[in-house]
């Protein structure tokens, strides 16, 4: 019965917002998977580096500190720490598929451009989270030959 299988975006796409779930933010629970032939080569989720704090834990009513964007000034995106991670272990990310609950950032975007990540699918728009007019972020990887797309639920 092979029309029931849910497809690798599927099941990447759910595991993104599995994820999200681990994070201590407390504005927003971010995840990201990167996958590369249809194998998973490292997952993230958004919160401080490792070692250092929890913002649900050191400032559980309104989080970290934010910066001039009103962003967390402390942690690291989903799609920073999957990048992070994967390189640290000197995993090739030339040609990796990269699954988000939130679109990237324009800092993000760089990084995922830099590292050969070939596609990007996303769940929801960060402009939309933000209250901005535009997906810097989207915009900047698919100038640029990084096809970057909501991901659309299958039936």
């Amino acid at each position: 019965m092979t029309a029931n299988r849910p497809s690798f975006d599927l099941i990447f796409m759910n595991l993104a917002t599995d994820l999200a779930k681990r994070s201590h933010c407390v504005k927003a629970h971010v995840g990201a998977v990167l996958t590369k032939d249809t194998r998973i080569i490292s997952i993230g989720y958004n919160g401080p580096p490792a070692g250092t704090h929890n913002c649900d834990e050191e400032w559980p009513e309104t989080g970290c500190p934010r910066d001039d964007r009103n962003s967390c000034s402390l942690a690291l995106h989903a799609e920073a720490n999957a990048i992070l991670y994967a390189v640290k272990n000197l995993t090739d990310l030339t040609g990796a598929t990269l699954y988000l609950t939130l679109s990237p950032c324009l800092a993000c975007a760089k990084l995922i451009f830099s590292s050969g990540i070939s596609r990007v699918f996303f769940k929801n728009s960060y402009a939309e989270f933000k209250g901005w007019p535009g997906d810097e972020g989207v915009d900047f990887l698919n100038r640029f030959g990084v096809p970057t797309t909501k991901f659309l639920i299958e039936d």
